[in-house]
């Protein structure tokens, strides 16, 4: 397994991240154990959690098993120095945490402590923001996100006050790198900006959304990671198991995310299965799995730090480790990117 350096940390990580967002629901403590054996005896060392996991469902009655999960196996197996760990302070609105309370300098030391709790370590080595208090143009609100009400004044005396208390953490060894999540370029560059003025850690990755399916972070986004050295930490670049060709024709698989969550957070479109249907051809035409394929292209990606991944069984985590080896050649790269022209954003 490649290593990629985590912004300018001097942190290694593994090019592709263990997602845990399912452990706890659709994965059992047991076979969410057992995906972390697997995972790191392949050499992904980079786990990637958060304070509102699990998913499918959300609910407050399970808000942070998948951190206990992982504390669990860090307390039984003792392996904890050998993995790479990130989790999350939720963001405003959600209100299984905090009840929905905005990420302020008061609320990062407790939320922290949670965590800490939770995982049963020390120390957090990746500390991210799940998403800004002004709001987001992920989770498919980039094609009505307003950002004209925002307060620029607020924003930045926010970033100063989080950096400062994040600061005090990182003094008191509870977290040793800082990241943003489902964030613009703007944020990013202003958090930079913030911490270049006043001190703080510097922001070292971005967490969002990105697949063949997905492809907002191409432009200014690229832009600033690749001048700035904040790599992006891809979530879903399986586009949530679509790519895979699991759904093609209605199939709904039991057990799956489409089979809990229909819609798939907004991402079953009328264009959606045809976009699915070029990659699979490319794919196919080529000898290649489309999940490797998938997987392997993010990878190419020059502003990619890892590639975060997750898997509800330990079958599916031992099919999406074969991406590992794989090397796109400049044929298929060049079908993507026709498809990409054809069908571009597709949800």
């Amino acid at each position: 397994m490649k290593q990629r350096e985590l912004g300018r940390t001097g942190i290694s990580v593994s090019e592709m991240c263990l997602g845990t967002m399912t452990f706890g629901t659709q994965t059992s403590e047991a076979d969410s154990h057992a995906q972390m054996d697997m995972a790191l005896d392949h050499g992904v060392q980079f786990w990637d959690c958060a304070e509102m996991y699990p998913v499918n469902p959300l609910s407050r009655e399970t808000q942070g098993d998948a951190e206990r999960i992982l504390g669990n196996w860090f307390e039984t197996t003792g392996r904890r120095g050998e993995v790479v760990l990130a989790t999350k302070h939720s963001g405003e609105g959600y209100m299984n945490v905090r009840d929905g309370a905005p990420i302020t300098a008061e609320t990062i030391p407790a939320a922290i402590e949670g965590s800490l709790a939770r995982l049963k370590t020390d120390v957090i080595d990746l500390y991210q923001f799940h998403w800004p208090n002004r709001g987001s143009y992920m989770f498919r609100k980039n094609w009505t996100f307003d950002p004209s009400g925002q307060n620029r004044a607020e924003t930045i005396a926010h970033m100063e006050d989080a950096l400062g208390a994040l600061q005090k953490e990182v003094e008191r060894g509870t977290i040793r790198a800082f990241g943003l999540s489902n964030e613009s370029a703007w944020g990013t560059c202003q958090w930079l900006n913030v911490a270049e003025r006043m001190g703080g850690p510097r922001v070292a990755s971005v967490q969002n959304e990105y697949s063949l399916l997905c492809r907002l972070y191409d432009t200014d986004m690229a832009e600033m990671s690749l001048n700035e050295n904040v790599g992006l930490l891809a979530f879903s670049p399986l586009g949530a198991g679509l790519l895979s060709g699991k759904y093609q024709g209605g199939a709904v698989p039991e057990g799956s995310r489409k089979s809990l969550v229909p819609e798939m957070g907004g991402r079953i479109t009328p264009r959606v299965f045809d976009a699915v249907e070029a990659y699979l051809a490319i794919a196919a035409r080529h000898e290649l799995d489309p999940v490797h394929m998938a997987l392997a292209w993010t990878l190419t990606r020059p502003f990619v730090g890892s590639s975060i991944f997750g898997a509800t069984t330990v079958g599916q985590l031992e099919h999406a480790l074969g991406a590992v080896d794989l090397s796109l050649s400049s044929e298929v790269l060049e079908e993507i990117d026709v498809a990409h022209k054809a069908h571009p954003m597709p949800y």
